[in-house]
């Protein structure tokens, strides 16, 4: 299974949108670790916005698109109220949003390798340090980061309790 990672664009929207549609689906069937909800997030507006800021990247295996991250300078509301380990400016911190992989590819491993894209793109662009949030409740997203090397930072709220997410575990990885 060759995989193959590359930034998305326009002409991928269609396909990102139906992979939001599909992770999200399975999600309302099973459980919902993210507390992720078909139509609120994540939505094509989302990809849109990543692509915009050169941003999202896609996972492909066989020229379909089986997972997808955005790589950005741009922290959540919470973020500023927790003691980083890297005490500098978000120009040099990629922030990862809208991470998923296709139900179809849980534990294949992509998961790990955009994990592993993500600090290698990190330290190509002379990043200091990668950080992310999760659903405090989202256990297998939380034991793939931990695997991956990142630190717990604090819990924090980032204001999503009117989707019953009250509380999110911020993460970072120094590079």
């Amino acid at each position: 299974m060759e995989l193959l990672i590359e930034r998305g664009t326009y002409s991928d929207l269609d396909e990102i949108e139906h992979l939001y549609n599909e992770v999200n689906e399975a999600l309302e069937m099973g459980i919902n670790y993210p507390g992720w909800k078909k139509g609120v997030y994540p939505i094509r507006e989302d990809a849109i916005v990543g692509i915009d800021n050169n941003a999202l990247f896609i996972a492909k295996i066989d020229n379909k698109i089986v997972g997808s991250i955005i790589l950005s300078h741009t922290p959540e509301k919470g973020y500023d109220s927790a003691q980083w380990q890297f005490d500098g400016d978000y120009s040099l911190v990629y922030v990862i949003h809208t991470f998923v992989v296709h139900p179809n590819y849980t534990k294949s491993g992509i998961g790990t390798r955009l994990m592993d894209f993500a600090e290698c793109l990190g330290m190509q662009n002379h990043m200091k340090a990668i950080r992310l949030d999760v659903y405090e409740n989202n256990i297998p997203a939380i034991k793939l980061y931990e695997q991956c090397g990142y630190q717990y930072i604090a819990t924090v709220d980032l204001g999503l309790g009117k989707y019953g997410l009250d509380w999110f575990r911020l993460y970072e990885k120094v590079l």
